[in-house]
């Protein structure tokens, strides 16, 4: 089963890089993801305010710059896995939950998991 876990983090963090500690748990977590086998992708996102919001609506392109006043959460990066199963997942998110964040101390940042949808096997492509 593959999943998508995406970090939220605090909109009022400072914008750039996480701190060098959060980072350096990061890369260890997604380098045992590799070693377990169960790692198919993941990355960063930059801030909210190089994110820009698209919507096509009558016809016409609306393009708008962010930040938006209803954002509570913003989604810094994200891990595609592939395990076994859902409790597997969880699991995992609950390890990077507790990555080590500024002065060592534990993140407990919200992690999401999303299960990808199966095509039917029918699916033309």
């Amino acid at each position: 089963m593959r999943f998508l876990a995406y970090i939220e983090s605090d909109p009022k963090m400072p914008f750039g890089p996480p701190p060098p500690e959060l980072f350096e748990a990061i890369g260890a977590f997604g380098e045992e993801m590799v070693k377990a086998g169960v790692s198919v992708d993941s990355g960063g996102l930059a801030a909210i305010e190089a994110s820009p919001h698209i919507r096509v609506s009558g016809g016409k392109l609306t393009v708008t710059d962010g930040p938006f006043a209803e954002t509570k959460d913003l989604i810094a990066g994200w891990m595609v896995i592939d395990v076994d199963s859902e409790a597997r997942a969880i699991e995992l998110a609950g390890e990077l939950s507790a990555a080590p964040g500024p002065r060592g101390e534990p993140i407990y940042e919200w992690i999401e998991i999303r299960p990808f949808l199966a095509l039917p096997e029918t699916f033309p492509g």
